[in-house]
């Protein structure tokens, strides 16, 4: 399988110590090449998550920085990205690739849910809070990402009581799990299996809010 090659890491290192356009373009070659190597692991994860699961298109983030309304003018990412959604509507959550020297994590989950979708969550954390506690209290669950993430609200959010068992999760705001590796890991010729791996971990997780995003209190489709 497809791995992240030793170049393409090192590039990766270099820009973030060389971030101008002199240095890019005196590199461009090198950049070119460390690119189709992550673009070929984006479709060796794709390729392989699509085999128990239903994906659009892999998304490659550009490298190029939106610097109009940043005070950090570096015009490049320190890092190479790239996203996968789940095909239809039925099937919530994202997966997430970020590749950096000394911060490369695998990521997932729903970062800005619609405020009916993030409702509709809050609702069901209200009503059943056991339900998504035993699924992040899962060995696999624990041992690939801790606990849930995101950012969250620092008092019950109006038309919920502080008193709910579930409170904790309604406060928050988003719901991600992120996964970090190495140096070392990202380079290795098992680091493929292991972001899938990775992503089928989350699987749980995200088809359970799927039930919960797509369907009412009966079980029955939402129009």
């Amino acid at each position: 399988m497809t791995a992240i090659q030793p170049e393409a890491f090192q590039f990766l290192k270099a820009i973030a110590d060389n971030n101008n356009r002199d240095w890019f373009q005196a590199h461009k070659a090198a950049y070119e090449a460390a690119y189709e190597n992550f673009k070929e692991f984006v479709k060796g994860v794709e390729t392989e998550l699509g085999k128990s699961d239903h994906l659009e298109s892999g998304k490659v983030f550009r490298i190029y920085r939106d610097v109009r309304f940043s005070k950090d003018k570096s015009p490049y990412k320190n890092n190479f990205a790239a996203g996968f959604k789940r095909a239809t509507k039925l099937l919530r959550g994202g997966y997430y690739l970020h590749i950096e020297p000394g911060q490369t994590f695998v990521g997932g989950g729903f970062w800005g849910p619609e405020p009916g979708d993030l409702k509709r969550i809050r609702d069901e954390f209200a009503y059943d809070d056991q339900t998504i506690r035993k699924i992040i209290a899962d060995p696999v669950f624990k041992s690939c990402f801790g606990n849930l993430e995101g950012d969250e609200l620092k008092t019950a959010p109006k038309g919920y009581s502080a008193d709910l068992p579930g409170i904790d999760l309604i406060r928050k705001k988003q719901f991600v799990v992120r996964r970090a590796f190495t140096d070392k890991e990202v380079t290795r010729p098992g680091f493929l299996e292991e972001v899938v791996k990775t992503f089928m971990a989350m699987r749980p997780f995200f088809d359970y809010m799927s039930i919960v995003l797509t369907t009412d209190a009966n079980g029955e489709p939402i129009p």
